[in-house]
């Protein structure tokens, strides 16, 4: 929860909680991993409650948002407060993963704070959920939901505990993205293109660590298109956010075939309608890896490999086979010799016990938002 003017300071205004209190945590930066010719990654800043006596947690953590919010004390703050937050600068935007125990805030208008802040933030609950009382409506968000909120009206509301990922949007950021955000705020993009929005959250999550600032650029480009294409879709905005919602629909598609794997009835129209794309945009998504259900095999048939490579696993091979929907041992044996060059016997026996090699990609000439295709074409061959 933590805007992007608060990014770099002690967690605490004065550095202190008083002379009879320990010293105040401070934002501890997180050394970017930079060797004499490697990449620099992005500023990162740490802060954990867990560090202080449990009497101090409670006043360290609302002390850490007072930039931005009040939060409503606990009855007993004797007994702790778990709360932790690791946030990105990514130059014109922020980004917070937060964990945080339930309690109630309130946001005063800007006028009336010590750091008047106008920007917006964009929140997905990982877990938990959030209740929030604004001006003109009052609504809920669970996990999955992006909620948009602007730092510079009044509002209140309670959050159980939770984890979240919240993206901090300044209101100079771009035109586009203003009026789009203006027409959002308070609300839940609770649409098809805002659980895509959740998606990509999720999945910035998980680069950034690894992200180095020559990539920022491309990185802030693809979030402002996922932006308006999720808070104001349109043709022209979700045409210029087509290759990051591309990565954020096969990651997906990812996720519900591992989840599927061994379901006989699943295939491309289930894929489809879990995903809730059309016909034509499936194809176009899969063309690359040779089509839908060529995937579908190739990722049952790795994990038919890595159950045969398995010491462990005393099945007969046809059983391995039927739990990946080849009812035919002959079948069974041709799509996999087709796929590694060997056949199952030889891999249940240790003659081929490893998979084939390819050398890693150097992914680093390619946008941010590209490289989970680029490596899923790799992996592909």
């Amino acid at each position: 929860m933590r805007a992007e003017g608060a990014i770099g300071r002690d967690i605490l205004a004065n550095g202190t909680i008083s002379d009879a209190k320990p010293a105040a945590p401070k934002q501890t930066p997180v050394e970017p991993e930079q060797g004499a010719r490697g990449p620099k990654h992005l500023p990162t800043y740490e802060l954990t409650t867990h560090d202080l006596p449990p009497g101090y947690q409670f006043e360290a953590w609302r002390n850490n948002f007072a930039p931005m919010l009040e939060f409503d004390e606990p009855d007993d703050v004797t007994v702790g407060f778990g709360g932790k937050q690791v946030t990105w600068d990514l130059g014109c935007l922020a980004f917070s993963r937060i964990e945080t125990d339930a309690l109630g805030f309130v946001s005063l208008p800007g006028h009336t704070r010590r750091d008047p802040l106008d920007h917006w933030t964009l929140t997905t609950l990982l877990y938990g959920c959030v209740n929030t009382i604004a001006p003109a409506r009052t609504f809920e968000g669970s996990a999955g939901v992006v909620q948009v909120h602007t730092l510079g009206r009044p509002f209140e509301g309670n959050i159980t505990n939770s984890e979240m990922l919240m993206l901090f949007v300044p209101r100079d950021f771009c035109t586009e993205v203003t009026g789009a955000l203006n027409a959002a705020e308070f609300s839940n993009l609770s649409t098809g293109m805002g659980r895509l929005f959740t998606d990509y959250m999720i999945g910035l999550a998980k680069r950034l660590p690894v992200i180095d600032e020559a990539e920022l650029p491309a990185l802030v480009a693809a979030t402002r298109a996922m932006i308006l294409a999720c808070a104001s879709p349109s043709a022209d905005h979700i045409e210029e956010a087509r290759e990051p919602i591309a990565s954020v629909l096969i990651e997906r598609a990812h996720r519900i075939i591992q989840a599927r794997l061994f379901d006989p009835k699943f295939g491309a129209e289930s894929l489809r309608r879990e995903l809730g794309v059309s016909r034509s945009r499936l194809y176009r998504l899969f063309e690359p890896f040779g089509g839908v259900m060529h995937y579908i095999q190739h990722r049952r048939l790795l994990d038919a490999h890595s159950a045969l490579s398995d010491p462990t696993d005393q099945r007969r091979i046809i059983e391995i086979a039927e739990q990946h929907c080849f009812n035919d041992g002959t079948e069974f044996s041709r799509a996999f010799r087709r796929e590694f060059g060997c056949s199952p016997t030889d891999v249940r026996s240790g003659q081929k016990a490893d998979l084939p090699y390819k050398p890693a990609t150097d992914l680093k000439a390619y946008a941010p938002e590209e490289r989970f295709g680029v490596l899923l074409r790799r992996l592909h061959g």
